[in-house]
């Protein structure tokens, strides 16, 4: 009995000295991460050291955007994955788990052979910062590339998991929420040719830092989106700011009191933004509605524009919109102001097919040849007119495309009456356009449907000329 018990009690102490083993085994790299760290922090007391900081804000009350990337990379870094204690947060899919960095704790990260120690400093909520700590003699030889070294990786890390946010003013400065516009350059419908150019210029300024300031000019790039209402130049905003991964600065001029506070606000916008103005006709014409406290001037918007506050902004796409600029002083638009000049026309049939390939998943449909025929007389309507009829009708493409040949009819009545100041008595183009049961195109309900459109976006005209360029690249 007794050697029985003998032997039950070697076989449990011989599979506690294999599973140590094994636990030794599965985490000699967290362990041997420890005792370097351990070693390192020992040795570091025989070392001369320096100690720089690294603030959240900088003297002028701006972000400093080096305590950004020095956050994200310290955050990435393996050891700290294996510290003692580190903090959890969710990010915005379900899936992201968050590392960060504790208030107050020390991590060992090693580059060119040389330990380099971070703590992170926390006085107050609004008193943060990094504190590197790097031996005197390595100080030269690494410090430089170090730097560059957090600059790139961040910069990759931020490309692929920064979350877009959108940025308004008000009369206390910036405010922000999520960027949630689901547009991208792929959705939009222009011309292929148009789309590709302007992708590829975008393509080309995020790769153009270098070049920029050979030139010694600064890197910012700026876009002028005009058009009538209604014909995607918002939804193109979107898609630009996610092509770029681009915060969105919307700013809005009639809430600036004066020019300083305007130049306040641009200063306050971050590297590797989009900075919007709509209708910003509105502010160039002298046929603004602001209230008798904005006392921001026509010289206030340009400076906002080229001046010198707008030099110590880099990296950033500038876009303004209006409706047309035949009536805008070209040297307000001219290069170096804005540099590239974006036509956004009303439908035509080429952008009827984008649309309903996207609204309706129709490539094609026996209709087709009418709505082409109507489009050729020269009779238009805006892309998001047209699309909310299609949003309306989606569950049967038939119908969707009839109640747009309709609202095409009655557009085309309209300019004919309004022109020949007769009674109206129908559209009349040579034959009537019916589908094969006898019934008018139009289709159940179209005719309330375009009222519906008509609120919503006013009496359609029909367009007078089109333009035939509608993208001029500035100088580079």
């Amino acid at each position: 009995m007794i050697p029985d018990f003998r032997r039950i009690i070697i076989a449990l102490i011989a599979l506690s000295i294999f599973l140590i083993i094994l636990r030794l085994f599965l985490k000699r790299k967290i362990r041997t991460s420890k005792l370097k760290n351990w070693w390192n922090l020992i040795s570091d007391k025989f070392h001369d050291h320096q100690f720089l900081k690294v603030p959240e804000f900088n003297d002028n009350n701006q972000e400093n955007q080096l305590f950004r990337r020095v956050s994200l990379y310290l955050n990435s870094l393996e050891s700290l994955e294996n510290s003692d204690f580190i903090n959890l947060f969710s990010g915005t899919k379900p899936t992201d788990i968050l590392l960060s960095l504790n208030p107050n704790q020390t991590i060992v990260d090693h580059f060119l052979d040389a330990p380099l120690i971070w703590s992170y400093d926390v006085v107050s909520p609004t008193q943060k910062s990094f504190l590197l700590k790097i031996r005197k003699r390595d100080k030269r030889r690494v410090l430089r590339p170090y730097l560059q070294h957090i600059h790139t990786i961040s910069d990759d890390i931020d490309h692929r998991v920064k979350d877009i946010r959108l940025f308004t003013n008000s009369t206390s400065g910036w405010k922000t929420v999520p960027f949630s516009h689901p547009a991208t350059i792929e959705t939009i419908s222009m011309d292929s040719d148009l789309k590709l150019k302007i992708k590829s210029d975008l393509e080309t300024f995020q790769k153009s830092k270098l070049y920029y300031h050979r030139l010694g000019r600064v890197w910012r790039r700026s876009y002028l989106l005009y058009g009538p209402s209604g014909t995607g130049k918002s939804s193109f905003v979107a898609a630009m700011a996610k092509s770029l991964s681009y915060d969105v600065y919307d700013l809005d001029i009639s809430k600036v009191s004066n020019d300083s506070d305007l130049k306040f606000l641009l200063l306050q916008t971050t590297p590797r933004s989009l900075i919007l103005v709509e209708d910003f006709d509105k502010y160039i014409s002298g046929k603004n509605n602001f209230s008798p406290s904005v006392t921001v001037t026509i010289s206030g918007v340009l400076n906002f524009m080229d001046g010198v506050v707008n030099s110590c902004c880099e990296e950033r796409v500038m876009v303004f919109t209006m409706t047309g600029k035949e009536d805008i002083d070209p040297v307000i638009l001219r290069p170096g102001r804005v540099d590239v000049h974006i036509y956004f026309p009303l439908c035509d049939f080429s952008n009827f097919k984008n649309l309903a390939s996207n609204y309706l998943g129709v490539k094609d449909h026996k209709l087709f040849s009418q709505v082409e025929e109507m489009f050729n007389s020269g009779v238009t309507m805006s892309q998001a007119e047209i699309g909310e009829l299609m949003m309306v009708n989606r569950n049967s493409p038939s119908r969707a495309i009839k109640s747009v040949i309709y609202a095409l009819q009655t557009t085309s009545s309209a300019v004919l009456e309004s022109c020949k100041g007769t009674p109206r008595n129908g559209f009349k183009s040579g034959r009537e356009s019916v589908d094969e049961s006898g019934d008018p195109v139009g289709g159940i309900g179209c005719r309330d449907g375009v009222k519906e459109i008509r609120k919503l976006y006013g009496l359609l005209r029909r367009k007078s000329g089109r333009k035939s360029d509608s993208f001029d690249l500035g100088s580079t």
